[in-house]
């Protein structure tokens, strides 16, 4: 009798097993996740004081389109929504609660810019929709604790103004700093940076810093404020169109500072040369990622693949352009992230896949520099490598730098 009832007790466990295992393999969805189609939302500079940007949102909608082409990802194709938001953040909060609201997007993917992100980082928290590789790297987006939604892409400005800090001691010890900056968290973020890496020089070193508002029509009388100030090594803390202006003011004002610019403002196409490629000779910076025109990645594998969807995909956009680069890289991460999701599309998975990555490798990453995340450390970009502007291209030099404070 005990043996019959063991028999029918397992047959029915085996029964019920069965039955379940179905369920537990049916996929999972959030708004903005099908069987079909995986819904991603963005808004970019198309237009505005930033829209030299705009590129990097052509590019990834392209990249995009790659993916879609070769099956998509899983078997779902990429729904990618943009809007313009113009760089101005109450654009920014329209168009972003339309992707959540009505378009239901499953995340943000690449919003462009630092006031943009700002301007909606709570709103998305609150709604739990993932801010994903924001494009900006102020050290507010990479804040678990308090934005666990959140994930920044660029390296965090207070990493990258450090290491300015500490190339400046040991290569100008003797300088007197001037700093333009972007007044907002961008701005803020890199002249914290840059003096924490001076340490308890910046107090001597530093003697003027002057910011300017995005609704201004030049930085002109920044830089003739600054030059007056008797520097002779300008940091800029700023982006394309402003920085492309400091260039310009100060060859025209014949002003001769070492002339240290942010990652922002490197663009050979959207900076450099609207400023004028003597002008911009000397220039120094940092970089993460692999420069088109450098001739020594010409047999590079990554660089061939991007390359080739360049010209395949985006035939009209720039190849040598480092925001294209750029979209082309962090567009790669999120078809990685998605990947990884499964089947499992919701928004917290997702979270939890881009923020367990382990060494992951992308086409145009430096070779030596590798993404790991962690629900600690949301930091996508900490490894940069300094570069000088020889009048024509980018020059890396020195070894490549790990920033170990997280943001």
């Amino acid at each position: 009798m005990r043996a019959s009832h063991l028999h029918c007790f397992a047959a029915s466990a085996l029964s019920l097993a069965l039955l379940a295992t179905p369920a537990a393999a049916e996929p999972k969805y959030d708004p903005g996740a099908s069987a079909s189609e995986i819904k991603i939302g963005q808004t970019v500079p198309f237009s505005g004081p930033a829209s030299a940007y705009s590129s990097i949102g052509k590019t990834q909608a392209a990249y995009f389109k790659m993916i879609n082409e070769q099956s998509g990802i899983n078997g779902r194709k990429i729904n990618l929504i943009q809007y313009d938001d113009a760089y101005s953040p109450p654009k920014a909060v329209e168009q972003v609660r339309k992707l959540v609201e009505s378009d239901e997007v499953l995340l943000t993917f690449q919003i462009v810019g630092t006031p943009s992100n700002a301007a909606v980082q709570k709103y998305l928290n609150q709604k739990q929709v993932p801010q994903l590789f924001a494009a900006t790297g102020a050290t507010r987006f990479t804040d678990p604790k308090n934005f666990p939604w959140t994930m920044g892409y660029n390296p965090n400005y207070q990493s990258e103004g450090r290491i300015y800090g500490k190339y400046i001691l040991k290569n100008y010890p003797n300088a007197k700093i001037g700093i333009l900056w972007q007044n907002d968290d961008l701005g803020r973020d890199y002249v914290a940076g840059i003096r924490a890496g001076l340490g308890d020089k910046a107090a001597t070193m530093v003697v003027a810093d002057t910011s300017y508002e995005l609704a201004d029509p030049t930085v002109d009388s920044q830089i003739v404020k600054l030059k007056s100030s008797g520097a002779d090594l300008l940091f800029s803390a700023s982006t394309p169109k402003f920085a492309a202006q400091a260039i310009k003011k100060v060859a025209d004002l014949g002003w001769k500072p070492v002339h240290i610019v942010d990652i922002n403002a490197t663009s050979v196409g959207a900076v450099l040369q609207p400023a004028g490629l003597d002008n911009s000779k000397g220039l120094i910076s940092v970089n993460y990622g692999k420069d088109p025109a450098d001739p020594q990645w010409k047999d590079d594998a990554g660089m061939k693949r991007y390359l080739a969807f360049m010209e395949k995909y985006y035939p009209e956009g720039d190849k040598n352009s480092n925001f294209n680069t750029y979209g082309y890289g962090n567009a790669q991460l999120m078809v990685e992230v998605l990947k990884r999701c499964g089947d499992d599309l919701t928004r917290a998975n997702v979270m939890k896949q881009a923020t367990s990555l382990s060494n992951i490798k992308i086409d145009i990453g430096l070779p030596g520099m590798s993404i790991t995340t962690s629900p600690t450390d949301y930091r996508v970009n900490k490894q940069l490598q300094m570069m000088k502007f020889n009048g024509e291209r980018w020059e890396l030099f020195g070894p490549i730098i790990e920033d170990d404070v997280a943001g």
